[in-house]
């Protein structure tokens, strides 16, 4: 099967019908950063960064990876829509509508945007980064990318475990993006209009500010090469030839594959080293990153214990510039290119050495709570970190232990020597130490009321049935759930459907534990606790 590109791979070919404006303009500013006062302190430049940077994911090379020609793409969405639904409206109401049921945030207010920033100048769903781009003098095209907001900011949540989609919280998990439907929606829309005389109407309607050049720049250039790609995958029945995830859980190690070029398990099929999205809080303790620990700070010790005098200017700086390498898989940008994305990386940083997640909305026992700590520090700080004594703990010491707890092996192995070499082999060949095959690294637990379904590839909906395994369930419902507060999770029934009377704010999918890569064995550790042990840790880590 060919490997087919997200968008249109042939965009470069533009550069034939060069004298028609001129010469080239190539630009990559992004319109969502949110403005600043240029002397802002490092954690607000990097709030500013995490919520609309670009990255480099906004240039014609992008545009032949992972990122779309926007307007385009919105139309066809729309027009998608309407095929379903004849009622629903030509306008950003109906796009919203569709971007929301893959988990997207619209329209959010962000509790802990930077401090005097302003909004960014679009009004795109947070997460999408967007900027105009010029492959020929006086061309314009709008182009979008996924930033760190897409994943990296989610919902907030009442006192009753109700998500509040209208309210986003910078370093959260959005555990309810699907980045797998995302972009099969869009493979198919465009598959279904690219040759309908509907679609360049229909973008002039969702955007009536487009002046003529960007008229012409779809019609004369993006549109027939739309086409001709379109034509050459006609046998192919999905974007990507990997798994990529479901709602709140992404298949990074694959889209690295493809990004340097490394051969698929299974031509893809099998490759299918999921990862839940993370809560970031407490993050910049660790002395390596990936769930497996594979990427390290060179001249360091990999694994050693994080005390905050530790986490200095310098510890910042190295775990930014591996994070700025995370852009090659998720956007798109060349290795040589995301090296020049390290200083909005390392403000990023600064932002989340800062940063701490919401508060747990719901009751706390107080007395279970204090009672749970002792269990914790018992049984589980040796792995995830020791906290501060009391009702607002906070960590101190965290040992960045790795190794083996029984838990799905195939996320760490998709990540082979191959892949390793081959990261080894880019410009970031002394900026990283790559290793592989140690098992897992465990997270601090800061936020982890939030950021369910659990293990490292979201295969366990509640703390409950974590510290229970004998009542796990094979499968289960996520995506814009709400959350348990007793049981601490994803809200299902026994079956591990929604309850009856819910309606998720986002299109939701069931995972089944049974599949490639959702195993959701192992890390046992809990079931040695007593029922009361157990429900006290439960209470004493609302307070994490």
């Amino acid at each position: 099967m060919k490997r087919p590109r997200l968008v249109l791979a042939a965009l470069a070919m533009v550069a034939i019908v060069g004298g028609l404006w001129g010469t080239a303009r190539w630009t990559n500013e992004s319109l969502t950063r949110p403005a600043i006062a240029k002397d802002a302190p490092a954690a607000v430049r990097g709030a500013a960064a995490f919520e609309g940077a670009g990255f480099g994911g906004i240039d014609m090379d992008a545009l032949s990876t992972n990122a779309i020609p926007w307007r385009l793409v919105a139309a066809a969405l729309v027009l998608d829509e309407r095929r379903r639904d004849p009622r629903a409206r030509l306008d950003a109401t109906t796009l919203d509508r569709v971007l929301r049921r893959f988990g997207f945030l619209t329209g959010a207010t962000i509790v802990n945007r930077a401090p005097g920033a302003s909004e960014g100048a679009t009004a795109l769903p947070l997460g999408i980064t967007a900027g105009d781009v010029a492959p020929i003098g006086g061309s314009v095209i709008r182009v979008a990318n996924l930033g760190c907001a897409a994943c990296h900011a989610g919902v907030t949540y009442a006192a009753d475990g109700r998500a509040l989609p209208n309210r986003a919280m910078l370093g959260m998990p959005n555990s309810s993006i699907d980045l797998e439907a995302y972009t099969l929606a869009i493979f198919r829309a465009l598959r279904r209009f690219a040759g309908s005389d509907l679609l360049l109407p229909t973008a002039g309607a969702l955007y009536p500010e487009m002046n003529w050049r960007e008229r012409a720049s779809l019609r004369l250039l993006v549109l027939p090469l739309a086409r001709r790609r379109l034509t050459e995958l006609a046998g192919v029945d999905r974007p990507l030839p990997f798994p990529n995830g479901a709602p709140g859980s992404t298949n990074g190690v694959a889209a690295l594959k493809v990004a340097l070029h490394q051969p698929l398990l299974g031509h893809g099929q099998d490759d299918a080293g999921v990862v839940s999205i993370p809560e970031l809080g407490d993050r910049v303790w660790r002395t390596s990153l990936l769930a497996d620990g594979a990427y390290a700070v060179p001249g360091r010790p990999r694994q050693s214990a994080t005390t905050p005098a530790m986490i200095d200017a310098a510890h910042l700086r190295s775990l930014a510039t591996i994070t700025s390498f995370f852009t090659v898989p998720s956007m798109g940008v060349h290795p040589g290119k995301a090296i020049a994305s390290v200083d909005d990386a390392t403000a990023i940083m600064a932002f989340l050495k800062g940063y701490r997640p919401q508060h747990f909305p719901g009751p706390i026992d107080n007395a279970q709570a204090t009672a749970g700590g002792v269990v914790y520090a018992q049984h589980c700080a040796a792995c995830h970190g020791s906290y501060t004594a009391g009702l607002a703990p906070r960590l101190m010491r965290f040992p960045n232990w790795q190794g083996s707890v029984g838990t799905d092996p195939l996320r760490a192995a998709v990540f082979d020597r191959s892949l390793a070499e081959a990261v080894a082999g880019t410009e970031y060949r002394t900026r990283i130490a790559v290793r592989t095959g140690r098992g897992y690294v465990a997270p601090p637990l800061t936020g982890i009321w939030a950021s369910a379904p659990y293990l490292h590839n979201g295969s366990v909906p509640t703390l409950a049935m974590l510290l229970a395994p004998e009542t796990r369930v094979p499968r289960f419902m996520v995506g814009g759930h709400a959350l348990d507060f007793v049981n601490v999770g994803v809200k299902v029934t026994p079956n591990g459907g929604y309850p009856t009377n819910y309606r998720p704010f986002s299109q939701p999918a069931w995972i089944d534990t049974g599949s490639v890569g959702r195993g959701n064995g192992g890390h046992r550790s809990g079931e040695t606790l007593s029922p009361r042990d157990r429900v006290a840790l439960i209470e004493y880590m609302k307070l994490l």
